[in-house]
């Protein structure tokens, strides 16, 4: 089975993916630039093994895209499978109205969307120009019932839009079960948390991910709790506000490496994302995966995927710091979420993500 599949960038979630998929198919990914410059340099680190990786050459755009005309070259080749996850910048539209001329057959896939509101007349273009472009895909692979939405939003027929676990944990990095006191005490020891009850959050230090309001949630919290904030160098902004609020339990660390961001995972307690907007939200499945009740809001879609509401976390309104602090406190004091933590995360690996796409390809998949 030969798959061509169109992305910007080789980020590390989906360089684990398609080597996972590789595996499976003969598989040629065309890259548009090598990196985003919004990221650290942790992207950049990402083994190509399984797969074929090809980094076309083309004008730069923006921080993570660029028009690349050589595209259609390959699109002249025979393949079973061409899955185009780039469908919003030129090089993904130039493809689409190649495809659509020669009638190519194409699939669409992307890792979560929210349906526009389709307010105002720019919108309303925008939308429209959108909607010529996917409605007419073989196939839609979605993430989540809002994804589901926003596709039959520009002409996607239900029928033709599949499902699929988006991760980016293998089966090995989750849990078999909740680690024990003794051990998340060692870690606490080790990481100097020396608070009896720790609040973790993963993310860059962007007015998107929310982090305003956790710190207006940590100050109505008493001092037993440490709230620990993962994501590179905080903005100037938010050490004022937490100078002002007196909040000397909260801490703003730098991106840890992979196996030491591990150890703050299982080192705590509960996890938060006060995300204003995130069409997905990977931390949610990091989180999981080592046994952690997930606090976020309406605006995650892996959090109104994954979070199943007083089982393994809480789903509450953005921007709503109130009952971040009431929804913190509940998770912390509920010992059987950790465990239903574990077991939806384990139903959302990267083997389940590639298992599920060879499925549909092989025409065994009933959805």
């Amino acid at each position: 089975m030969k798959v061509l599949w169109l992305a910007n960038i080789p980020s590390p979630y989906r360089v684990k993916f398609f080597n996972e998929l590789g595996k499976h198919c003969e598989l040629t990914v065309l890259f548009e630039r090598k990196a985003s410059l919004e990221r650290n340099d942790s992207w950049k680190n990402y083994e190509l093994k399984e797969f074929r990786a090809v980094f076309l050459r083309g004008k730069r755009i923006g921080v993570a895209e660029a028009f690349c005309p050589s595209i259609i070259s390959y699109l002249k080749r025979d393949y079973d499978h061409i899955v185009v996850t780039t469908f919003s910048d030129l090089t993904g539209i130039l493809a689409i109205l190649y495809m659509k001329f020669y009638k190519i057959p194409y699939e669409i896939e992307s890792d979560g969307a929210f349906p526009s509101n389709n307010k105002g007349i720019r919108e309303k273009i925008k939308n429209g120009v959108k909607r010529f472009l996917l409605s007419g895909a073989k196939r839609y692979f979605s993430t989540a019932k809002l994804h589901d939405e926003y596709y039959k939003q520009y002409g996607a027929k239900e029928k033709l839009i599949i499902r699929y676990p988006f991760s980016s944990v293998y089966e090995k990095d989750v849990l078999e079960k909740v680690i024990s006191v003794k051990e998340k005490d060692r870690l606490r020891k080790e990481l100097k948390m020396n608070e009896k009850h720790i609040v973790l959050a993963v993310g860059q230090f962007i007015p998107r991910k929310g982090y305003d309001i956790l710190l207006q949630a940590a100050a109505m919290l008493d001092k037993s709790y440490g709230i620990y904030v993962i994501g590179g160098i905080a903005s100037e902004e938010y050490i004022i506000q937490k100078n002002r609020l007196n909040l000397n339990n909260l801490y703003f660390l730098d991106f840890k490496q992979p196996d030491e961001l591990k150890k703050y995972y299982m080192a705590a307690d509960v996890f938060v994302h006060p995300t204003r907007e995130d069409i997905w939200g990977l931390v949610i499945n990091e989180a999981m995966a080592l046994g952690l009740p997930v606090v976020t809001t309406n605006r995650c879609i892996a959090g109104l995927e994954m979070v199943k509401e007083k089982e393994n976390g809480f789903i509450i309104p953005a921007e709503d710091k109130d009952a971040l602090k009431t929804a913190i406190c509940k998770s912390i004091s509920t010992e059987s979420y950790k465990n239903c933590a574990l077991t939806i995360a384990k139903k959302y690996t990267i083997e389940k993500m590639v298992y599920k796409h060879i499925l549909v390809w092989k025409g065994m998949d009933d959805k």
